[in-house]
């Protein structure tokens, strides 16, 4: 079907339209708690919202209903276990962020450890992030590039320079009001920008069904004739070194789940600063907890798209799970509809792209810049810095989106390695602060370092799956850290 004048017209306007909402909703800008926490006073509802809008990319919007198209609804396990690593960080780190009035997660290792600890976390945090996002990026501009390809849009160039032309799309019109309006913004277009990707993705989802001979009936016939809603794997089957390779066994999911999410919602200033905007630990628990269950939901219905992207199919049709729906997006989506897809696309990318530029630019002044080179700056300045570091980071995010370019089809290994060599050490070192009253700082940087030394023997030389990997480098972070107390006391 080719992309008509209206899809472009549809794009153009969402762009246009979601970069002058940003900079109207976050009024003015006239300190960094401004500029970082959205003064705040934003609504748990909405903070809720941003926070799954922030964990939600365009692969989530095309990989996830790949997953149930060649799979079944097992994923949804780890999802469970995103609900209670939320709830278990609500009441561990919750409360110590919130009373110590910080504007960073980082923060929190001063008062605990001291500098030197924050300052090699958030140092961590920095390279992890920026590595993460640009993957992302990239990751985003693939299907992007699939669909450009399918309507003919950029004809006459190759692959590069789809991809370079969507990671600039995508990341100048989030840079305007990411840059302009700060924290303030990026909440509120998040919450436009979740609407509209799940408006997009169900408008689809009719459309499939009114494609389906039978509709709703077929579709519950073909999934239950081939397992589709099989929700529980225990994983039992397979002797001990399979249980521990099984990605998606039930102990495996909610353990990694849990941990998954208590590190990337706890320990992660991606998270931590969107709950900070809120006005109360109360209103905070709400927002954490309730982005739990609306994940789990809006997986659900991913994956019950991708069921009926099954029926539709049939099996066999395809290999790879992440073609499935941009195909169905491009051969039978009708005029108009595709550019609502497009512009749902972009939505997806643009609510995780914007948080990753405001707590990057955010951990960098509070965390690093201030403690050592503007003690003295008043808040007019910090201000004026806060928007050059938010421009810095753009410009190294779509550099380092440009690095990743010519890899294979390895790009979501490569961002599954990147958090799991740190994730596990950050969130262990944050439990070692919160759980133990013995270690200090040195046993802190010693436990930490070896659970970064720890994931980088695993994910090179095991066979572990990738869901237990928080778990196995927080667990060596926390003992490491706890019984080398007991030789630098000694030391003494």
């Amino acid at each position: 079907m080719g992309f008509t004048l209206i899809d472009y017209i549809i794009v153009l306007i969402y762009l246009v339209g979601v970069a002058v909402f940003g900079i109207l909703s976050a009024g003015k800008q006239t300190s960094t708690k401004d500029y970082f926490l959205g003064s705040k006073n934003i609504p748990w509802w909405a903070v809720c919202f941003a926070i799954v809008a922030t964990e939600t990319s365009t692969i989530t919007f095309i990989s996830v209903p790949g997953m149930a198209y060649l799979g079944n609804l097992n994923f949804l396990q780890i999802a469970l276990g995103y609900i209670i690593g939320r709830i278990v960080i609500s009441f561990l780190f919750l409360p110590a962020y919130f009373k110590g009035e910080l504007v960073t997660a980082y923060a929190l290792l001063t008062k605990r450890f001291g500098e030197k600890t924050r300052n090699y976390a958030s140092i961590i945090f920095l390279i992890t992030r920026t590595l993460a996002t640009g993957v992302r990026l990239f990751t985003t501009a693939i299907p992007l590039a699939i669909i450009f390809k399918g309507y003919q849009i950029f004809t006459g160039l190759g692959d590069t320079w789809i991809y370079i032309i969507a990671i600039i799309i995508i990341t100048g019109f989030t840079f305007i009001y990411t840059y302009t309006g700060g924290m303030k913004a990026v909440i509120w277009t998040d919450v436009v920008q979740m609407f509209l990707y799940l408006f997009g993705a169900t408008v689809a989802l009719f459309v499939l069904l009114d494609k389906i001979p039978g509709g709703w009936g077929t579709v519950m016939q073909t999934a239950i004739a081939n397992n589709k809603f099989d929700f529980i794997n225990w994983g039992f089957d397979k002797g001990f070194a399979g249980f521990f390779a099984e990605k998606y066994s039930f102990i495996a999911s909610i353990i990694g789940g849990a941990f998954l999410s208590m590190a990337s919602h706890g320990a992660d200033q991606l998270i931590v600063q969107r709950v900070l905007a809120t006005d109360s630990l109360k209103n905070g628990k709400k927002a954490m907890i309730g982005s739990g269950i609306l994940v789990f939901l809006q997986f659900g219905f991913f994956l019950l798209i991708g069921i009926v992207l099954f029926t539709f199919y049939g099996s066999g049709a395809f290999t790879k799970g992440d073609i499935v729906f941009p195909d169905f997006i491009i051969h039978y989506l009708p005029s108009g509809i595709s550019g609502l897809i497009i512009a749902s696309l972009f939505a997806s990318a643009m609510g995780a792209l914007s948080g990753s530029i405001n707590s990057l630019a955010s951990s960098t002044l509070i965390d690093l810049y201030k403690p050592y080179f503007g003690k003295n700056n008043n808040e007019k300045d910090d201000l004026k810095l806060s928007r050059k570091f938010s421009l810095i980071w753009t410009v190294i995010l779509v550099l380092t989106a440009f690095l990743f370019m010519n890899t294979s089809d390895a790009v979501l290994e490569i961002a599954l390695a990147i958090a799991s060599l740190t994730y596990g050490g950050l969130l262990g070192t944050f439990l070692l602060g919160v759980l133990f009253k013995t270690p200090k700082e040195k046993d802190a940087i010693i436990g930490f370092s070896a659970g970064l030394l720890m994931m980088v023997f695993v994910f090179f030389f095991t066979k572990i799956a990738w869901t237990w990997y928080t778990f196995i480098g927080s667990a060596t972070t926390i003992l490491v850290g706890y019984y080398s107390t007991y030789f630098t006391q000694k030391n003494k």
